[in-house]
């Protein structure tokens, strides 16, 4: 049986993907006729990004499932007209982009590299790192993505403690779980990585009163979602000293406003949202997985909780 599936993310990415869809559905057995414009009352799968047009799912009464093409779902969790299954993407290309974004920047703050890369005054200023076994690093949010991040700096030699809000254990890391917890993960930290989800209960989780547990001289480095910090609270820190450095690639508004102070600050770096992007190749193995185990009548892999909003 043929199956409409259609894409509906935005309208540049369709070159991009067009081709590792259509194999990845081929390689899978699948017998499947993607397409941007299909009627939605054929439709059987939706391929999903928010930077799509698509907002009003009522129309599609067929659609088993709607999959989307980016970890996070906050933007699409709440939508009362999708009741349709969601899942998420969790992929290896993710992972692997996030790792290496991740473990690039700890690095950078840890070897003090931009005293050398961007201070070249003409004055011969020798510092010596500490070894990474002597660099603390706290990951808060232990989803695949968090995980591979963790796993990655530890093998670089650095002791990594993670925290996530109910219970993971983690070969090679530090895990502490709950709310009650926090703080245990934070008052050891010298670098801390923001890799949460977005939901209300982590919004401005990183806010004065927070900051104030980390301890002073520590580097913040979020590429987990822009509202994960209370932004007047991290810019009071950094003028005050109490955090050194604060690398950004996540923000409330996206594309960051050119009159947004983060731009000018000389205690922050900002990146253009290009830690861990989806890869179009590895995504679509996904995508035909997930829609070949649907036809099988097996689980969804990487379903959305929507009370937990992820």
């Amino acid at each position: 049986m043929s199956l409409n599936v259609l894409f509906a993310a935005h309208l540049d990415r369709w070159p991009d993907y067009q081709k590792p869809l259509e194999d990845a559905f081929a390689n899978a057995g699948l017998d499947v006729t993607l397409a941007r414009d299909h009627a939605p009352e054929t439709v059987d799968y939706i391929i999903y990004a928010p930077n799509g047009d698509l907002r009003d799912f009522t129309p599609f009464t067929k659609t088993k499932a709607v999959l989307s093409l980016w970890a996070g779902v906050e933007s699409i969790v709440g939508n009362p007209t999708l009741t349709q299954p969601l899942t998420r993407m969790v992929d290896t290309g993710l992972e692997r982009g996030m790792g290496e974004w991740v473990a690039g920047h700890v690095l950078r703050h840890h070897l003090g590299t931009d005293t050398h890369v961007l201070g070249q005054t003409g004055e011969w200023r020798p510092r010596v790192p500490p070894l990474a076994a002597d660099r603390p690093v706290t990951i808060l949010g232990l989803g695949a993505l968090g995980q591979a991040c963790g796993l990655a700096l530890a093998h670089l030699g650095f002791p990594v403690t993670g925290w996530a809000r109910s219970p993971k254990q983690v070969d090679g890391l530090k895990c502490i779980s709950g709310m009650e917890n926090l703080s245990l993960a934070l008052n050891s930290a010298e670098i801390l990585v923001l890799l949460l989800p977005f939901t209300a209960e982590t919004e401005n989780l990183l806010n004065q009163a927070r900051i104030a547990e980390l301890p002073k001289g520590v580097v913040i480095i979020n590429p987990g979602r822009g509202p994960l910090i209370d932004d007047e609270a991290l810019l009071a820190a950094l003028d005050s000293g109490h955090i050194s450095h604060a690398t950004l690639d996540v923000f409330r508004v996206e594309p960051l406003p050119p009159d947004h102070p983060f731009w000018v600050h000389p205690k922050v770096t900002v990146t253009p949202h290009i830690a861990a992007e989806t890869r179009p190749k590895s995504a679509a193995k996904i995508i035909a997985e997930n829609i070949k185990r649907s036809e099988a009548g097996e689980p969804l892999l990487y379903l959305v909780d929507r009370s937990l909003g992820y």
